[in-house]
């Protein structure tokens, strides 16, 4: 896809996202939106994954938790600047996972889901055990320093400056993973994940692509950990849970991966039921889980699936009988 092609939908998107910063007057319900458009970017890295590579992972919290604590542990030790240690523990994330990738993308199927599993538990258990790094099971506070990138901490966290900050970025990581996925690169990926004996065959090496794919997807997942760690200037265990991922992984299910907007409707859809609806309900959850079958049951591409099958039907009209499919 054309850079031509994707930066006007972006202009749109970032227009829209003005727009909803300035009709929300609430403080607090801006706050959901940037957690939401957080969650939203955890998932988007979730969802290529799942799309380029046909891997399901229950481990993403890892590169999500490990954003930042590594902030944390660089600012605390003060080994570099803020701002150099924000492309520093990135470029870790991603050559780590890289390194990960080489080894675990070998492993087909479920294997795969329950090998990311037990990485991802074990940098659970240390971040909850290493006290004297990381705060153990309390967490750690991350001393941001006074100015990021010139602007003001106390300007930074505005509620509506973390959502814009949050909301470009959001669109930013959309533009470049679909630009990215329109490459060669991408049609690799895809011809490995239909089928890989057949792509081995013709002469592609598997290995590799498949490793950078699980690599960009913790680096847009990293990138969501990051902008966690600003939002809420601390880091816990808990952001490293199992329970993270399968929570990530529902918003990319019920949104569709198929497509690229799906994990961000997925996000969407899914604090609405957690804090628009809970506030009312008391089993929201379970009126996501209901939300969750009924997506299943009748569009498995989710919901950006349904809607671009409703949308093709209204443009063509309904097939008369005895037509050609």
């Amino acid at each position: 896809m054309s850079l031509l092609r994707i930066g006007f939908p972006a202009l749109l998107a970032l227009a829209g996202g003005a727009l909803v910063m300035g009709l929300t007057t609430s403080a607090s319900l801006l706050g959901m939106f940037t957690q939401a458009v957080i969650y939203a970017i955890f998932a988007l890295g979730v969802g290529v994954l799942l799309r380029q590579n046909g891997l399901v992972s229950f481990g993403h919290a890892l590169f999500f938790g490990a954003a930042g604590y590594g902030m944390g542990v660089v600012l605390t030790l003060g080994w570099m600047p803020a701002e150099l240690a924000l492309l520093a523990v990135l470029a870790a994330i991603g050559a780590g996972a890289f390194l990960i990738g080489l080894v675990i993308v070998r492993v087909p199927g479920i294997a795969f889901g329950m090998l990311t599993l037990a990485i991802g538990q074990m940098a659970y258990l240390l971040a909850s055990r290493a006290r004297g790094l990381t705060g153990g099971a309390d967490g750690m506070g991350i001393p941001w320093p006074d100015t990021l990138f010139g602007v003001p901490q106390a300007t930074l966290l505005q509620p509506a400056t973390l959502f814009m900050l949050a909301w470009a970025l959001m669109v930013a990581v959309t533009c470049a993973l679909l630009w990215l996925l329109g490459t060669r690169f991408g049609a690799v990926t895809e011809a490995i994940r239909d089928n890989e004996e057949r792509a081995r065959f013709i002469g592609i090496r598997t290995t590799v692509p498949r490793a950078l794919v699980y690599a960009l997807s913790a680096v847009v997942t990293g990138i969501a950990g990051l902008l966690s760690a600003l939002n809420t200037g601390f880091v816990a265990p808990e952001s490293l849970h199992w329970s993270a991922s399968a929570i990530t992984l529902l918003m990319v299910v019920v949104g569709g991966f198929k497509r690229a907007t799906g994990p961000i409707v997925g996000a969407i859809v899914y604090f609405l039921f957690k804090d628009l609806l809970g506030e009312w309900a008391t089993h929201s959850m379970a009126l996501f889980g209901a939300a969750l079958i009924a997506v299943i049951v009748f569009s498995p591409d989710g919901i950006t699936g349904a809607l671009g099958k409703l949308r093709q039907r209204l443009r063509h009209g309904p097939r008369k009988k005895g037509s050609q499919p």
